[in-house]
């Protein structure tokens, strides 16, 4: 080997591309910049794009389930309020029936008795079933069921006075009724404002906005992947990315569509029988609370004036909140009323108590009652028809999600199968 080829690479290896620029060196020319890999090129678009619908239908899915889950727990806590609602609506209730009660001498009506129990033991029921179906309410609840617990039993020592005819039951009564709307109605409320946010919260959890930015962000990224691959190829659309980006365009629209459909089924929910649910409860309690009133007023003799004003401020709640199907009830008790009242301001203490106490019908007590049944009903029958349109399209929701996951996987093969072709073209 003579001193001139020393040093220098054999030939074989040289690579084709550094002979190319050595040759065009040699010619008189500047080398040209480093040949691009695009097998290489290729495989990195291909990643990058199947990632990208396989990320797509994924994450569509997963806030799909999301939102779905989220009306179920609006279902949930709309009906927790609805518990909470009956729950104060059953106490005052019975609070209305004892206090009437004590209007009559010594043993009280035994069919006002039971109606009584069974209305403070309806509370208790309903005081453990809303434990059981909210553990973040539990804690409050036992408070709540103390303080009723507490209230039997003042109720008791009243009634066992009224019996043999001591004055003083009449101020255990008071007290009874005064410690229950100081301690318990605290507690209702804040029950009733923290279930009230919670289904408000979660009929809002629909994600229509972070669907829509899903697609978008997958069809960005497959244009832009489109056009790397048309810098390189003589091709202004791959085929198969086109196909992808089209898919995942047409799955996201839908979605986003049945989200803002059943986004708006929500709304229309929270102003009509979500809405009739709460306020109608609001009126069952206050109806119950102004027939207290009316019986305080004759409990404590010469008191007609002041009472009566308690009495229009809790009827001016009933006529706020009642629905249209139970405000004539109401209209009904309140003439009924009337009466009462006018008896006592005329005097005539016996009469008005024996229109306040009669439980016959078209007695006061007998359409307060009425009042009472059908707006029980109304509040179960709104508050059932809102837990059932929440929990609805269970079947539809679940076959969109399969539906967007499966257009996620199909899309990241037609990518796969479209950059395939420009590999092909390449070798």
């Amino acid at each position: 080997m003579s001193q001139a080829t020393q040093g220098r690479p054999s030939p074989a290896a040289v690579s084709p591309a550094s002979r190319v620029q050595t040759q065009v060196a040699i010619a008189g020319h500047p080398a040209p910049a480093t040949v691009e890999d695009v097998p290489r090129l290729l495989n990195r678009l291909q990643v990058v794009a199947v990632s990208v619908c396989v990320l797509f239908g994924v994450l569509a899915a997963l806030l799909q389930l999301l939102a779905w889950q989220a009306s179920g727990r609006a279902a949930d806590n709309t009906e927790q309020l609805v518990r909470v609602q009956q729950i104060q609506s059953s106490l005052f209730r019975a609070d209305a029936l004892a206090t009437n009660a004590f209007l009559v001498g010594g043993l009280e009506d035994a069919d006002q008795r039971a109606e009584y129990d069974a209305a403070l033991d309806q509370a208790l029921r309903q005081i453990a079933d809303a434990a059981d179906a909210q553990p973040a309410d539990r804690k409050v609840l036992a408070d709540l069921n103390t303080e009723v617990a507490a209230y039997a039993t003042a109720i008791t020592q009243a009634r066992d006075n009224n019996r043999q005819g001591f004055p003083v039951g009449a101020e255990y009564l008071r007290q009874a009724g005064s410690k229950l709307r100081a301690d318990a109605v605290p507690i209702l409320q804040g029950l009733s404002d923290a279930n009230t946010q919670r289904a408000e919260d979660e009929m809002d959890g629909q994600n229509t906005l972070p669907i829509l930015l899903v697609g978008l962000a997958a069809v960005v990224a497959l244009w832009w992947v489109n056009r790397e691959l048309a810098k390189r190829f003589r091709r202004r659309f791959n085929v198969g990315v086109a196909v992808a980006a089209l898919a995942i365009t047409v799955v996201t629209l839908i979605v986003a569509a049945v989200s803002a459909g059943t986004s708006g089924s929500h709304d229309r929910l929270r102003e009509g029988s979500f809405a009739r649910a709460i306020e109608e409860s609001a009126a069952r309690t206050a109806a119950n609370d102004a027939k207290v009133e009316e019986s305080l007023r004759l409990i404590a003799r010469g008191s007609g004036a002041t009472a009566e004003e308690r009495w229009a401020d809790k009827a001016a709640l009933v006529r706020q909140s009642a629905s249209r199907e139970t405000l004539p009830l109401w209209d009904d008790y309140t003439l009924l009323h009337e009466a009462v009242a006018a008896r006592d301001d005329e005097g005539d203490w016996n009469a008005a108590v024996g229109l306040a106490t009669s439980t016959e019908p078209g007695s006061a007590s007998a359409a307060l009652t009425a009042f009472d049944q059908a707006s029980q009903q109304l509040v179960s029958d709104a508050a059932e028809s809102t837990s059932d349109s929440l929990r609805s399209g269970g079947v539809m929701a679940w076959l969109l999600m399969a539906v967007t996951l499966l257009v996620g996987l199909g899309s990241a093969g037609a990518v796969a199968w479209g950059v395939n072709q420009r590999r092909k073209e390449y070798a």
